[in-house]
């Protein structure tokens, strides 16, 4: 063989052995970091949680979110085919939006059903509660839809009435900043405690309409100013309202919670 082959050999197998070497750390980096990373993912959603039910905002430490969620409020799994809370898997560590994946425990919606634009809905969801002596305080429900360009994740507290909105707020989208975007506006988010979920014959109609609201209509408590420029995501929002907290989401589950039967 000659020093030229030889010479090119040799680059080969060194830089053969630079990748896996490479490789090696890469993957062993990862596995190593990957609880950090669940750990920290946990922590982002659980201060979206308190800052939606007005319990605390992003500068929170993790110690004091960690605090809150051990003291203050309780996970708990919920099936949504019966409307009742479900010991099947833990509510801490379980995610829906993998279980959404997961064919033994979630199923495809078509047509009208899919208002909310999420092509599967998981059997199982995790809800967070405050209770004061036995009693419902806050509920605080989680909740995805589609907006113009994403799917937008957040949560609606609600007091323990289950029908006053304490907040709401998304923690995860991809919407056009300055439009569809300004559903992270403290000022348009700032609009929804104090309204209410349902009409006075238990029918839900809390939705954004388009424009701003007449504060002399009597639906004005049903009802949040639109985003200018953002009708489709505002239309998203009002949809995955009408999704999560109707028949085919948590709609069973308020009403067994109402009734003393979840």
């Amino acid at each position: 063989m000659s020093s030229q082959k030889e010479s090119t050999v040799r680059t080969l197998v060194v830089a053969l052995l630079v990748c896996l070497v490479c490789s090696v750390f890469v993957a062993g980096a990862a596995i190593a970091l990957k609880p950090t990373q669940l750990d920290n993912r946990l922590l982002d959603k659980q201060r979206s949680i308190l800052a939606i039910a007005g319990l605390g905002d992003a500068s929170m430490s993790s110690a004091q979110v960690k605090d809150m969620f051990s003291g203050t409020i309780s996970a708990k799994l919920v099936d949504l085919e019966t409307g009742k809370f479900s010991d099947a898997f833990d509510p801490i560590t379980f995610d829906p939006l993998k279980a959404s994946k997961d064919p033994k425990i979630s199923s495809v919606l078509k047509g009208n059903v899919d208002i909310a634009g999420i092509k599967r809905q998981e059997r199982y969801s995790t809800v967070y509660m405050i209770e004061n002596e036995g009693q419902v305080d806050t509920l605080i429900l989680p909740v995805r839809g589609y907006g113009l360009w994403s799917t937008l994740h957040g949560f609606i507290a609600v007091k323990g009435d289950l029908n006053t909105v304490v907040g709401m707020g998304f923690y995860q989208h991809g919407e056009t900043p300055g439009l569809g975007g300004e559903v992270d506006n403290p000022k348009w988010t700032g609009q929804w405690p104090g309204k209410t979920l349902f009409d006075d014959n238990g029918n839900l109609v809390l939705e954004v309409v388009k424009g701003g609201v007449d504060p002399q209509n009597a639906k004005a408590v049903h009802q949040v100013d639109g985003l200018a420029g953002a009708t489709l995501t505002a239309n998203g929002v009002s949809n995955l309202l009408k999704f999560w907290l109707g028949q085919n989401g948590f709609g069973p589950f308020i009403a067994n919670l109402r009734s003393g039967e979840a």
